[in-house]
């Protein structure tokens, strides 16, 4: 009986500093909230000693001669930018109003039109990189609004936030498991757009290489762009240094062929992403953990 309050109790107090920031910058303009949010995460990126320890173990694996001051200024960066991306994610009303910010490159984009016309579905996949959700505010002001495929929170507080701003980004709000699944096939079929970060790891995932180490990744979405023969499309957000601007690329369709083989293939591009920007990926992850241990 005591487990329920004690970790209702649990899920207040870790929402507390989060609350906190966020209320304290409540008066401020737009960036110097999302800045402020930022600064947080890049503290705590430096000073917890779990993030820390998380951080250089899954750093130190791909960057092994990487020293010290270089890690701290790493996981500095990393936590500024994640913060800031996250403080947008809740938010999303307001930083899908900034279409100033955003700069839209590749052939995609006219790819994703051309399927809109005929009334056609599509994939797109992305990571934790940059700023993913720039993607779908450059669709949804062009009347290409997409579907968001998010993994629920354990806390009450995040998921109430995550959730609001995934469904704000665009409708309808898709979580991960089965009844998310059913409900993405059926807006697939319907000539819907998705949007699917795909370097979580899953347990029912296959071992493709992912910054050069075998790592679980699903090919659900792969599979279901063969099926419903749908555009496999590559797309990324990449924050520009210490900016509120945003280069939001729309990448040709990954070629038709088998699941394993079109899922590495985003494995490669997003990977070269990150070896080129460290930065901008959330390195705690635990992409190499083998949830089927």
């Amino acid at each position: 009986m005591l487990a329920r309050p004690a970790k209702y109790i649990w899920q207040h107090l870790r929402y507390i500093p989060l609350w906190t920031v966020l209320t304290y910058s409540k008066w401020r303009g737009f960036d110097d909230r999302a800045r402020s949010l930022g600064n947080v995460f890049g503290w705590a990126m430096s000073w917890i000693p779990i993030a820390r320890r998380r951080f250089d173990r899954e750093i130190r694996r791909i960057y092994p001669d990487m020293v010290l001051a270089e890690r701290l200024s790493l996981s500095r960066k990393m936590g500024q930018n994640m913060g800031r991306t996250l403080f947008e994610v809740f938010h999303n009303t307001e930083f899908q109003e900034r279409q100033d910010r955003f700069h839209i490159s590749g052939p995609g984009l006219a790819v994703l039109q051309k399927a809109r016309a005929e009334g056609k579905g599509a994939i797109l996949v992305s990571g934790h990189f940059g700023q993913w959700e720039a993607v779908r505010a450059v669709l949804k002001y062009r009347g290409m609004e997409t579907a968001g495929v998010y993994r629920p929170q354990s806390n009450r507080h995040y998921q109430r936030l995550l959730a609001r701003g995934i469904e704000q980004g665009g409708k309808p709000a898709l979580s991960t498991g089965p009844n998310g699944t059913k409900a993405m096939i059926r807006h697939l079929r319907s000539g819907g757009f998705v949007a699917i970060l795909l370097d979580e790891k899953t347990v029912d995932g296959e071992m493709l290489p992912f910054l050069g180490f075998d790592a679980l990744t699903s090919l659900a979405a792969a599979r279901l762009a063969l099926k419903y023969d749908v555009p496999f499309m590559p797309v990324f957000g990449t924050r520009r240094e210490n900016s509120s601007d945003i280069d939001v690329e729309f990448e040709n369709p990954v070629e038709p062929s088998d699941p394993s083989t079109m899922t590495h293939a985003f494995n490669d591009n997003l990977s070269a992403r990150i070896l080129e920007k460290p930065d901008q990926w959330y390195w705690l992850l635990r992409r190499w953990k083998d949830m089927r241990r």
